[in-house]
């Protein structure tokens, strides 16, 4: 953990990515390369089902600077520049996506040693106006994450949230959907040495009174290989095994069943990541 609070979507992120990250039912294909004047080019493939998806992103980094520009089988052009630090702790996102005219917004980033925010003005006429601070420091830090919607009048994010680090776990706590969902998750590092760690996930509807609650490991079985486990009150169980096969190069392999309809097929899915 760096020093500072860091920025709100940073609150939960360890849980989230014990819980989440890496699981998936699709199967998924991705190769970098890179030009000799050092611009990476990333094709990605995603079969879901009968339909296949897939997006070509070139990336060019000159100093401080760096482009994306990404084209999608839908013939979307999406367009990122970002500028890392004009100033101390400053980052300046510009972004847009062709055809959509309205897709245009500017947003920057100020980390301080105690404090983070982001703010963010689409580049419309009566744009979409978002922020999000975080204060506090490495060990304890609140904030809010707000989004207003000047064409309407109306806020249509407000969210707050509280996180907890320590040495070896950190407890973090949101409120979403204006209020709605209560979410409450738990990360703990049980052995450095091997990435052995334990994560939770509460969240609780008030508007429907639902609770549901994933729990999750993760371990590594060697320097390249590593596991991970993860299984909710509905039953839902999944796991992942994923192996860095050469420097940068992941195979994973995931899996997901339903142990109350264990007549139903499992969900299997595959990624594969190559890069030079």
């Amino acid at each position: 953990m760096g020093k500072g609070p860091g920025l709100y979507s940073d609150i939960g992120k360890k849980a989230r990515d014990l819980l989440y990250k890496d699981y998936q039912a699709d199967h998924k294909f991705t190769v970098t390369t890179y030009t000799s004047n050092g611009v990476a080019i990333t094709s990605t493939g995603t079969k879901k089902g009968e339909l296949l998806l897939a997006d070509v992103n070139t990336q060019l980094k000159n100093k401080n600077i760096t482009t994306d520009v990404k084209v999608d089988s839908r013939s979307n052009l999406f367009t990122t520049v970002t500028i890392d630090e004009p100033a101390p702790g400053l980052k300046t996102i510009f972004s847009f996506v062709v055809p959509d005219q309205k897709s245009g917004k500017v947003e920057l980033q100020y980390r301080h040693e105690y404090a983070g925010i982001s703010t963010g003005i689409g580049l419309t006429a009566k744009p979409l106006v978002s922020f999000s601070g975080v204060i506090g420091n490495d060990c304890v830090s609140v904030g809010t994450d707000l989004s207003f919607d000047t064409a309407s009048g109306n806020f249509i994010k407000l969210n707050a949230g509280l996180n907890i680090t320590h040495s070896d776990l950190i407890a973090s706590m949101t409120l979403n959907d204006k209020g709605d969902t209560l979410t409450a998750s738990y990360y703990h590092i049980v052995s450095p040495l091997t990435n052995t760690a334990v994560g939770a996930e509460l969240t609780h509807s008030f508007s429907s009174n639902e609770n549901t609650l994933t729990i999750g490991t993760q371990h590594t079985l060697d320097p390249l290989t590593t596991v991970k486990a993860r299984m909710n009150n509905y039953g839902r169980a999944s796991a992942l095994i994923q192996h860095e096969w050469r420097p940068k190069s992941l195979f994973t392999i995931s899996g997901e069943v339903d142990t109350r309809a264990i007549e139903k097929s499992a969900k299997v899915g595959l990624a594969l990541a190559l890069k030079p």
